[in-house]
């Protein structure tokens, strides 16, 4: 995109904000306003970067800014991918969509997209992307306080004695930063526009229909997909699913850790009782928990500093975190229990590497878009104060954390239209994978997809523990279960268990 076209598009983007301003303009977008003019065939040229398959190619799509106003300022959506290996067998192309929100598949065809079987790489183009608002698609900032980009501020965890005071006013200051620098493009970011902007991309790739995998919150971007647009959906697979209800979304996401953290605990805890472990924090796996406990609730009382983190300490908040981001894989346990080990010495180990900050300010303000857009949150802080307090006495591992109040119980914009609602209604293509114990993505919630597709989808419930399941986390009979799906088309006929 030239310079000139950038800076008209971001001068149209004012123009827009005070028009919708003045008119209160936040009328329903329905599938069919994703049209507007027909999306111009892609260029595609090299992709810059370093350790990317040469084969892969890239390409850069516009699409509105605003479907409500389909001919009105664009943004560019920036977009790859690998051929199918065998031209003359090919059968169209596999989106892979990531997680997040405020995740990328921009580099997947090169990575991940390269596990997958042959047969399909030979018959499919694998497609990758940047959603809207992430770089280097045209991109947001909320330009947020440093402190407040440290993933446990992010997460909305309690006080130690459960207060969530101070929680209110970080979400008072975070979405008024997302308002005074977010720009008119925040107001647009939605899993329903991500979802037109998909489709946007697969009519300027010429499909009539397209395949997608779909992992984390990409499940619920491929459910609303193919809720809006059904009949353009070929094959889809979605791993590790989120729970689509329509009257919280993401909220229903975060309290799902609750139930998360309890499934997947006790696999770190035998893990970390195992003799002949190097980080080994218990001799029984039994111990494990309420050492953890004891030791999150010592360093509430007495956090160690932590030069060159963020926060610059280690205090109890910063171990939950670390606990919640460990059990995403049995891979990471390995960070909990050297971090725990740490901590009982009174020592830290060196300051874990974080992204540029320009990195974590475009992926926050892309993450509170869309969160705080899709549904309305809360404002009472005693709502948030009530379910805080069930929670922590439920659920002490995460000690409150997966009901408290995010930034959007203080998010200037209403949604500009409602949840879409995920039905049975459509062509039964659909291929669920969940692993059994998955910290983010619980069972529980995918079950709860599962019933909301009725007679649309199957799925296969994985005996293995950790994020994302389809050639990462699960086992070799639900992955070759799903890799036949998208090689042949052939799934089970009724849900199944992979043991």
């Amino acid at each position: 995109m030239t310079q000139r076209k950038r800076s008209r598009n971001i001068r149209n983007a004012a123009i827009v904000g005070v028009s919708t301003a003045l008119l209160g303009v936040t009328a329903p977008v329905t599938a069919s306003a994703a049209g507007g003019s027909t999306p111009e065939a892609l260029t595609w040229s090299a992709c810059g970067g370093a350790g990317l398959d040469p084969r892969q190619e890239c390409a850069t799509l516009d699409v509105p800014m605003d479907y409500a106003d389909p001919d009105g300022p664009r943004i560019e959506m920036a977009v790859s991918r690998i051929p199918a290996e065998k031209p003359d067998a090919r059968r169209g192309a596999l989106l892979l969509i990531p997680g997040g929100p405020g995740g990328s598949s921009l580099n997947d065809p090169s990575g991940k997209g390269q596990k997958i079987p042959q047969e399909v790489r030979d018959t499919h183009d694998l497609v990758g992307f940047a959603p809207r608002g992430l770089a280097p698609s045209t991109s947001v900032s909320c330009g947020l306080e440093y402190g407040d980009l440290a993933t446990s501020k992010l997460r909305p965890w309690p006080a130690p004695d459960g207060s969530i005071d101070a929680n209110l006013d970080t979400a008072r200051r975070m979405a008024d930063a997302c308002a005074h620098n977010g720009g008119e493009l925040i107001k647009h970011l939605s899993t329903a526009n991500e979802a037109r902007d998909i489709d946007r991309l697969r009519a300027a790739l010429g499909e009539r229909r397209i395949s997608a995998w779909g992992v984390s919150y990409g499940t619920y971007v491929g459910a609303v997909y193919a809720q809006l647009f059904p009949h353009r959906t070929d094959r889809i697979v979605l791993d590790s699913n989120d729970d689509p209800d329509p009257t919280r979304v993401a909220r229903a996401w975060l309290a799902g850790h609750e139930q998360g953290v309890e499934d997947t605990f006790p696999e770190f805890a035998a893990w970390a009782a195992r003799p002949g472990n190097p980080d080994r924090v218990a001799r029984r796996a039994a111990d494990v928990r309420p050492l953890f406990l004891a030791l999150a609730a010592r360093l509430d009382r007495e956090p160690i500093p932590w030069p060159g983190a963020n926060p610059a300490e280690l205090n109890g908040n910063v171990l939950r975190q670390t606990m919640l981001d460990s059990l995403y894989s049995p891979s990471r346990f390995p960070t909990l229990a050297k971090l725990m080990r740490a901590a009982q010495r009174g020592t830290v180990p060196p300051a874990p590497q974080a992204p540029p900050e320009a990195v974590l300010q475009n992926v926050a303000a892309v993450g509170a878009g869309v969160l705080c857009n899709d549904v309305a949150w809360p404002r009472s802080a005693a709502s948030y104060e009530k379910d805080v307090a069930e929670s922590r006495a439920k659920y002490p591992l995460t000690a409150g954390m997966p009901r408290n109040a995010m930034l959007c119980a203080a998010w200037p914009y209403p949604p500009r239209e409602a949840p879409v609602r995920i039905t049975d209604r459509g062509p039964s293509n659909v291929l669920l994978v969940q692993n059994e114990r998955d910290v983010a993505t619980p069972l529980s919630g995918a079950r709860k997809l599962r019933e909301a597709l009725g007679r649309r989808a199957v799925m296969v419930t994985v005996d293995s523990t950790g994020h994302d399941a389809y050639l990462a986390n699960g086992n070799a009979c639900g992955d070759a279960t799903v890799s036949r799906f998208l090689a042949t088309g052939q799934r089970p006929g009724a849900d199944v268990y992979c043991r």
